[in-house]
């Protein structure tokens, strides 16, 4: 357990003082703030499978790495909790996402757009005690799903824990032109999308010029 909760706070360390004090900060959420379940979304075509994750949760660095990644840095933060509002601990985060050209590293991706070899592309990180997760990354771009449908630029998440149903959904960003079209965002209902759509500021004390944050909590629904 010591050995598990000190790997924790090495991943919320790891990410710097930027990190650190946006962890701690109050910052813009969802638009919806009830603790209703988190709508489930489709998991896509390029989830790159449990094998290839690990224990990070900044997808800007990396061993072997050679720059930094193209795009604009942000912050995720949030909590995992239940439908009573209440923290889930030790809840399992994974997130993956295109490059900021729109790209997957995923076989199954045949978009020409380039991938980037300085970005990560996917990550996994724990809830700590009070329900708390946090993600460095970059906002991915936009991409084209078909001849007439240009999916907005998202983040996909899975989280799971024991004793609850394991959530798939996707996180969007606030203002974004592509999101009223979108076929899968459309699919929850407008009276709900703003619990998955983020609104993110630049965090002012951050020593990355123009770092964003932005708060993103998960619900889920316990197993009777």
């Amino acid at each position: 357990m010591e050995t598990t909760m000190n790997r924790r706070k090495m991943i919320k360390l790891g990410l710097g003082s930027a990190g650190a004090v946006f962890f701690s900060s109050s910052l813009p959420k969802a638009i919806a703030s009830s603790c209703g379940i988190t709508p489930a979304q489709t998991s896509g075509p390029f989830f790159p499978g449990e094998s290839e994750f690990d224990l990070n949760s900044d997808l800007t660095q990396f061993s072997g790495q050679t720059a930094r990644p193209l795009g604009e840095i942000i912050y995720i933060k949030g909590k995992v909790q239940n439908e009573k509002c209440e923290p889930i601990a030790r809840a399992q985060i994974e997130i993956w996402q295109a490059c900021a050209s729109g790209r997957y590293q995923h076989p199954a991706d045949d978009n020409p757009a380039p991938l980037d070899p300085n970005f990560r592309y996917w990550g996994e990180t724990m809830s700590n005690d009070q329900g708390e997760y946090l993600f460095k990354t970059i906002i991915p771009g936009a991409y084209p799903a078909a001849d007439d449908w240009i999916r907005p630029p998202h983040i996909h998440f899975k989280v799971a824990r024991l004793g609850y149903h394991e959530l798939t959904t996707q996180m969007y960003f606030k203002g974004n032109i592509y999101n009223d079209a979108d076929k899968i965002l459309r699919e929850i209902p407008a009276s709900h999308r703003g619990s998955v759509v983020i609104e993110f500021k630049k965090i002012p004390t951050s020593p990355e010029a123009g770092a964003k944050g932005g708060t993103f909590d998960l619900t889920l629904k316990a197993i009777s």
